[in-house]
């Protein structure tokens, strides 16, 4: 009987330490899974409106796809955009799980007041993805970037479009629109993947998805696939 009872006071020991590692570890997430929510969320009601949104088509034939809600844009006279986001690659598998970006990019002119901006890339080839894997990289400069087109204005547009690396977008009060964002730099970051994946964090095994993200961050993968998964697919499931 002193056994019996032995044993299930450590087991009581076991699950009760397993339930304080996982309350902690929900904590400590508790800041990216926000991102990854905040960015599936952007691309659903992005995507909501067919006429407007981004080609279907165009985004089947995407690498990766990147999404930074609520860019801040600030300044008087000399202004500047800050934002946080996360990225996606494509894979034999299925998107890969998140890696978190920042954002960054000046600008000069006569402006004042602030504007958030949510913006999206659409890396199309293998040197798109390479720009991820560094540390930071400008657009316009270390990969070349363009315009995005929209709604039905694939086609023959589309066709000089996939020449550049990556294809950018933005949507401001509502407006959606393919937008050149030249000049802005973009990094990992490092705190936020860290804190996702722990210290041995690397960038190109979650992006080529052999190494899976955690159960709370799948929710832009999983948006993804929802919208670049095939119809003969879509009707079997």
């Amino acid at each position: 009987m002193k056994k019996i009872i032995l044993h299930f006071c450590l087991l009581s020991c076991v699950l009760s330490v397993f339930g304080i590692c996982c309350l902690v570890q929900s904590m400590d997430l508790k800041d990216q899974t926000s991102q990854v929510d905040k960015s599936a969320r952007v691309f659903r009601e992005i995507m909501a409106t067919p006429d407007k949104s981004i080609p279907r088509d165009l985004l089947r034939n995407a690498k990766c796809v990147a999404v930074f809600p609520s860019v801040i844009k600030a300044g008087f006279i000399v202004g500047g955009r800050g934002g946080r986001g996360v990225v996606s690659c494509k894979s034999s598998t299925g998107w890969s799980g998140p890696v978190f970006l920042n954002l960054k990019g000046g600008s000069v002119g006569l402006q004042i007041g602030a504007q958030a901006t949510d913006f999206v890339l659409l890396f199309m080839n293998d040197k798109g993805i390479d720009s991820l894997l560094s540390d930071k990289f400008e657009l316009g400069g270390d990969a070349s970037v363009a315009a995005g087109p929209v709604g039905r204005q694939s086609g023959a547009s589309t066709d000089v479009k996939l020449q550049s690396e990556i294809l950018s977008y933005s949507r401001s009060r509502g407006l959606f629109a393919g937008l050149e964002l030249k000049g802005v730099v973009i990094s990992q970051d490092k705190d936020d993947n860290k804190g996702a994946y722990g210290d041995d964090f690397d960038a190109k095994a979650i992006l080529r998805a052999k190494l899976k993200a955690p159960f709370g961050l799948r929710a832009f993968s999983t948006t993804l696939d929802q919208y670049t998964r095939s119809r003969t697919k879509s009707k079997k499931g």
